[in-house]
Parts: structure tokens; C-alpha cells; sequence
């Protein structure tokens, strides 16, 4: 299959951000498709019209209510493969994201396509102290959860998916579709074989000032993730450790 990349940005009231991110996805040459997460009024005035102004090259996909970050790509996952789409880049609506790092994923990508291309974020003084330590505690779940350090960091939001096999994983189990499904995704895709491939980028908190990330509510969520997780790498345990005893990278 060729290899056709398709950018997706899942966006919810990032009205002041989004702007930028969409001129560095055009810089890139790349098609994108904008995913309008059930967002208020302004931000909706505001994709309706990047995508006016940038058509064929930006697409606008609006779902009706609020879905999470997970239902919105899992959305976008859905609209490239009927495009005929092989690869999806995910980058965040916020502006933490450089989206003059495409070109370095999308070629790594090109380089292993069966692989994640995962951002391992290198990050400035912007960065809040606190998520930078409660990172840590994913971290170290997703590590126990594959039996293996091949996931650098679960949480970044900018990489890039091989088509096919998340198409084969979002058809066969439920993957949390809120602030759970950046590391969710990854390690249910980890314990199929597919390859992670680790690509540092730079992040800065955000742009525009606003994040989603609800402290009580995503975090309850969260653990209830990794506890499903290490259920489910119980049963797999015997073929994760001997894929590491015989040194085979997950392909």
C-alpha cells in the first residue's frame, strides 16, 4: 500500500491555538483533517473557516457532542481509513506541539511503517512541575503493563499510527476514548507486536492557555486504565517475557 499520511487534529475551544498549528500542518504539504470534538461557538467559527480558507488540504469532520480526546480520534481514525489513508499523524489543537517536527516523524514514519512513531517530549521552562512528576507515575505503569522499557512516554500526543493495525485493535476492544487513550492505545497496540519507535520533540504548555485535563476526574480515570491494563498483561505475560528473553523488538 502507499504510503499516504493524513494528519489528524482532535480540537475542543482551541480557537486562539489552532490557527498556528493549522499554518505549520500546511507547511508540511501534508492533507489534514480537523476534528471539531462537540467545541462551543467561536472555536466552531474558527475551524469552519480554516477549513473554508484552506480547502482541499484541510477537511473538517464535526461530531455532534463532545466524544473526549479518544472518541475524537477514534473519529479521525474511521474518516482516513474510508479516505484510503496508510498513516495517521495525531499533533494536539493547543500549540504544544512543534508542528516543524512533521517532516522528522513523517520520515521516520515512511523509514519503518508498521511502526508508532511516538514523541518523547523535550521540554522547556513552561512545563508545570507538577504534570511533569505525575507523568512519571504512567510511566512506570506502562513500563509494568508491557514488561518493557520500548514506551518512552505514553502520554505525548504527537506520533504517528500505522492505519491497519490500529484499525484491527479499535474494531476488536473498547479503548478509552477521554485522557486515558494516549497510553491506552499504545500498549494495547505494544502487546500486538507493533513496533515503538521513539522520536524526541520539543513541547511547550499550551498557547492558548487552556487545557482539558481534569486533575480529579482524568486521573480517577486514568488508574482505572492501568488497573484494567495489568489484568490484561497478566494473561499475556508468558509471551511478553519471552519475547524479551529471545531479544526480539516487537515488528
Amino acid at each position: 500500500m502507499p504510503f499516504t499520511p493524513l494528519v489528524v487534529i482532535p480540537v475542543y475551544d482551541h480557537q486562539h491555538a489552532i490557527g498556528a498549528v493549522v499554518r505549520g500542518v500546511i507547511d508540511s504539504g501534508l492533507p489534514c483533517l480537523l476534528v471539531d470534538d462537540g467545541s462551543h461557538a467561536g472555536c466552531a467559527q474558527v475551524l469552519d473557516a480554516l477549513a473554508a480558507a484552506h480547502a482541499p488540504q484541510v477537511t473538517l469532520l464535526r461530531l455532534p457532542a463532545n466524544q473526549g480526546k479518544g472518541g475524537a480520534m477514534l473519529a479521525g481514525f474511521a474518516a482516513a481509513a474510508g479516505r484510503g489513508h496508510s498513516h495517521v499523524l495525531q499533533i494536539d489543537a493547543d500549540g504544544q506541539h512543534d508542528p516543524g517536527d512533521i517532516p522528522r516523524f513523517v520520515a521516520l514514519a515512511r523509514q519503518h511503517p508498521g511502526a508508532v512513531i511516538c514523541g518523547i517530549p523535550v521540554y522547556d521552562a513552561s512545563v508545570p512541575k507538577a504534570r511533569l512528576y505525575g507523568r512519571y507515575a504512567t510511566h512506570v505503569w506502562v513500563w509494568i503493563n508491557t514488561l518493557s522499557l520500548q514506551i518512552r512516554d505514553s502520554m505525548c500526543g504527537f506520533r504517528v499510527y500505522p492505519l491497519a493495525p490500529v484499525s484491527g485493535l479499535v474494531g476488536e476492544e473498547t479503548i478509552g476514548r477521554r485522557m486515558d487513550f494516549d497510553s491506552e492505545i499504545l500498549v494495547r497496540l505494544f502487546w500486538r507486536e507493533v513496533a515503538v519507535i521513539n522520536l524526541p520533540t520539543r513541547v511547550t504548555y499550551p498557547s492558548d492557555g487552556v487545557s482539558h485535563f481534569d486533575v480529579w476526574r482524568d486521573n480517577v480515570r486514568i488508574s482505572g486504565m492501568h488497573t484494567r491494563l495489568f489484568f490484561g498483561m497478566l494473561r499475556r505475560a508468558p509471551r511478553l517475557l519471552w519475547r524479551r528473553l529471545r531479544g526480539a523488538t516487537p515488528a
